[in-house]
């Protein structure tokens, strides 16, 4: 296999359709279908089932696909260290953020990029911390904020904001967001909570156990939107940071009581690979990442 076809088959896949796939790479469809069948013939493997509306992925192909992604990226980031050389900050940094915090710093975080590296190229992945490691870790992306990451030989990571965790419930009339709530007392609480193995499922459930006490699930889902629409919907109370709260449609639809005895702190963490020195280019965008995070989030950052 080549490069050229690795980059087709990505395309394909992604695309769905070789016809819309040849037109963004500008190839004729004919190359590009005898391009991606000279893989399959050399994998011995259908990688794509063909259709009348396009093509679907096989399992086979999936599994290429999340090679072929992280083999491309390293292509770039050869690319970009030759490029030093150079002396320019050039080259594509992907960098994977958490769905919460996201909304309050990919549009900052954008903006400031644009500014100080006009020559480089940013993209931004959401995902949850658990899926956003092993991305790191296989190469997909260069540097990820990760919530409570456990330690890994794979990853150095360094917390940069903590933020204490809320019991969130739907406002009250005449109701108060202000105030305490025990840990224990949460315990107590039925609660909407993420599946495992969500960072701050794992949180909640390790600190409560080391005050001998376990939470009461009420549901679990995947997802702050849907959590707080079955806060709403009254199924149960939530766990979460006063950003994620702040960052919903309608904030004032609820109160929330900051969780203490013991207090219940979620860190947030900057981590690259350590497998794979950060280009220049990378170390420019992991300052710029503490700074826009400093910024932007409530919270204090310890020192850099």
């Amino acid at each position: 296999m080549d490069l050229k076809q690795l980059e087709y088959f990505v395309r394909v896949a992604e695309l769905g359709s070789f016809t819309r796939a040849s037109i963004v790479i500008d190839v004729a469809q004919p190359a590009l279908s005898r391009q991606v069948r000279q893989l399959e013939v050399e994998l011995r493997q259908n990688l794509l089932t063909r259709n009348g509306r396009g093509v679907t992925v096989t399992d086979a192909g999936k599994l290429l696909l999340d090679h072929a992604r992280g083999i491309l990226h390293q292509i770039e980031r050869a690319k970009e260290d030759l490029g030093r050389m150079r002396g320019a900050l050039a080259g594509r940094v992907a960098v994977g953020l958490p769905p919460s915090i996201a909304k309050r710093i990919a549009v900052p975080l954008t903006r400031a990029f644009r500014q100080q590296l006009p020559d480089a190229r940013l993209s931004i992945t959401e995902a949850l911390s658990s899926a956003m490691q092993e991305s790191v870790t296989a190469g997909r992306i260069d540097l990820a904020l990760l919530y409570n990451p456990p330690p890994s030989a794979d990853i150095d990571s360094v917390v940069i904001l903590e933020e204490d965790l809320y019991l969130v419930g739907p406002a009250q009339p005449g109701g108060t967001a202000n105030g305490e709530v025990s840990l224990r007392e949460v315990a107590s609480q039925p609660l909407v909570i993420p599946t495992k193995p969500n960072s701050i499922r794992m949180l909640v459930e390790a600190e409560m156990a080391n005050i001998g006490c376990r939470p009461t699930i009420a549901m679990e889902i995947d997802g702050v939107a849907a959590i707080l629409d079955l806060v709403i919907d009254g199924v149960g109370l939530a766990v979460l940071s006063l950003n994620a709260v702040l960052t919903a449609p309608r904030p004032e639809a609820f109160a929330t009581r900051r969780i203490a005895n013991p207090p219940l702190r979620s860190r947030l963490a900057l981590a690259v690979s350590s497998q794979r020195p950060a280009t220049l280019t990378q170390q420019a965008v992991l300052k710029l990442v503490r700074e826009v995070v400093s910024q932007t989030m409530n919270g204090s950052a310890p020192p850099a």
